[in-house]
């Protein structure tokens, strides 16, 4: 039987660059796996934040947009708020664009002209304002939403003749996405990355990018059935650093920005860290297919966000001429997926080459039940999340209206190490080991990844200073971890810490099983290999055998 799992592991790992640990990407490897990139910027009419930000200036950017885009043979997807939509300018440079390769879609941002048109008062400070109870569906109730749909819709077939294909936002409510399937046939939707506290928007613990099948009664959490998904695929935007971002701001309550957008000059409006990203882009393991939305809104100005646009259109323009991706409108993207996958499919982001100077690596899993991300820093292994997805857990605006100028969304926490952590005690699930009677980090070399088998991600990590190879078997149902070569000289287990004040979802911690409970939702993690042992409010998880497994499909 041993020699059969070696060989079988062998198999596995053929073709996979030991160096790097990275599969050497070729284009036939992209038709199986595509690599695809959406540009999508969406316009505003106006910007009461900065009275430098004129319509003019706002309408110009848009312009140089097309241009660059135009110059690079790039077509994408610009998506119009209703105030936006109902100038002619905007009208006049959108309609004569060529279809061929070009989308016009909705931004759900809800502006004063599109309440008052709907019959109803409008409460902002502004004609647009970004406050969650005013300027989004969440601050209108079911029927009001409908009546704002109704007339952007009509609006919209007016002035090109068709409905819109595509609708994006921060975050849309399920109730409006379904009504927008139902009534007008949207394919596709988008909505913000997560983050915690951006503009008083938090999403957190959702299929982190890529795009997922939501539940009909919550447009932030993956479905497990296709009888209760809503068939509309929401992509996830703004290219996060799957890196960088999740820890950005840790303790102080609200994320920074480390993204793909083109506006910040120490990523997406950078040379160094642009060019590292479509490389980890290209070349990382992601099981089916790799997405990411460049562009930006008009808001931020042409002048803030020319450099890193201009860098960009021609990284895109050149790996598109290579082959190395495939460039699309979010309507396009949205059909594919809908034709290959009947359910949320698993999928992951790989990075295994840091930007110079920095030996940081990171897998990000997501699959219809749940989320994992692993982290290796100064060559040891940190679990630094993992969230369940359940399509029973209702989302509150989904009939319920926010008085908020805040939204948040959530799914369900295991590991979470940003919110239970402080700035001086960073929470996760780390790989330890007992050596001489002492708690120590395990330490390894470079993980070595594979994606050739459809629905499961292998990764390979040898051990330093340990006899040893730690298996990671990761499919859309489960974890598992095997310790194999010299297991008997290892005493290894995963120990969870969590800053002192953190608050933990944890109410009952069985060996076999965790009882939780998160926003008036209970849940259960379930090991079918290991045991977990209580450790003040946390717990540890110690292998049985050398074997631990993480049934995460079953809540």
């Amino acid at each position: 039987m041993k020699i059969v799992i070696l060989c079988l592991y062998g198999i596995l790992f053929l073709g996979v660059n030991e160096t790097s640990g990275q599969r050497v990407s070729n284009a036939e490897d992209n038709k199986e796996h595509p690599k695809i990139v959406n540009i999508i910027n969406f316009i505003r009419l106006l910007e009461p934040r900065d009275a430098k930000i004129t319509q003019d200036v706002l309408f110009q950017t848009v312009e140089e947009q097309l241009r660059s885009m135009r110059r690079h043979k790039l077509g994408g997807t610009f998506l119009l708020q209703y105030d936006a939509l109902m100038d002619y300018r905007y009208q006049n440079l959108l309609k004569e664009l060529p279809v061929d390769s070009f989308e016009i879609g909705a931004w759900w941002e809800i502006p004063q002209p599109l309440v008052e048109k709907a019959g109803l008062v409008w409460r902002g400070r502004y004609p647009w304002d970004w406050y969650a109870n005013v300027g989004f569906s969440t601050g209108y109730n079911p029927e009001e939403r409908e009546k704002l749909i109704d007339v952007y819709m009509s609006d919209f077939r007016e002035i090109f003749g068709y409905y819109p294909k595509s609708v994006g936002s921060w975050f849309i409510d399920i109730h409006s996405l379904n009504y927008m399937y139902e009534k007008y046939h949207i394919v596709a939707s988008c909505n913000c990355k997560d983050q915690s506290g951006t503009d008083g928007y938090t999403l957190w613990g959702g299929y982190w990018n890529q795009a997922y099948y939501p539940g009909r009664i919550n447009s932030y959490m993956p479905a497990q059935n296709e009888e209760n998904q809503l068939p509309v695929p929401i992509f996830r935007m703004l290219g996060s650093d799957p890196i960088r971002q999740y820890d950005s701001g840790l303790g102080a309550g609200r994320q920074g920005v480390v993204t793909l957008e083109p506006v910040y000059p120490r990523a997406g409006g950078n040379d160094k860290w642009v060019n590292w990203f479509f490389r980890e882009f290209v070349e990382g393991q992601c099981m089916e297919f790799a997405y990411v939305q460049a562009g930006q809104e008009n808001s931020f100005t042409w002048r803030a966000m020319s450099k890193g646009f201009g860098i960009q259109m021609k990284l895109i323009d050149s790996l598109r001429d290579q082959k190395r991706i495939k460039v699309e409108t979010l309507s396009e993207t949205g059909q594919w997926f809908k034709d290959h996958y009947k359910v949320t499919p698993a999928t992951s982001v790989t990075v295994l080459n840091d930007l110079e100077g920095s030996d940081l690596k990171t897998i990000w899993f997501n699959s219809r039940y749940f989320r994992i991300n692993l982290l290796w820093e100064d060559s040891t292994l940190r679990i630094r999340d993992i969230h369940l997805f359940d399509e029973n857990y209702p989302s509150f605006y989904t009939t319920g209206v926010t008085t908020s100028n805040q939204a948040s969304f959530f799914t369900l926490p295991f590991v979470d190490g940003y919110f239970w952590s402080n700035r001086t005690k960073i929470a996760g699930l780390r790989l330890k080991a007992i050596i001489g009677g002492e708690e120590l980090l395990i330490k390894g070399k470079d993980p070595v990844v594979n994606d050739s088998i459809p629905g499961i991600l292998y990764i390979s990590w040898p051990l330093k200073s340990l006899e040893g190879t730690l298996n990671i078997n990761i499919t859309e149902h489960a974890v598992k971890w095997e310790m194999v070569g010299n297991p008997e000289a290892i005493n290894w287990y995963f120990d969870l810490t969590t800053a002192d004040d953190a608050v933990l979802p944890f109410r009952d911690i069985k060996t076999d099983h965790v009882d939780c409970q998160f926003d008036g939702m209970d849940y259960s993690i379930e090991l079918t290999e290991g045991s977990f042992v209580k450790a003040g409010n946390s717990f540890k998880l110690f292998p049985e055998g050398n074997s631990l497994e993480l049934k995460l499909d079953d809540h």
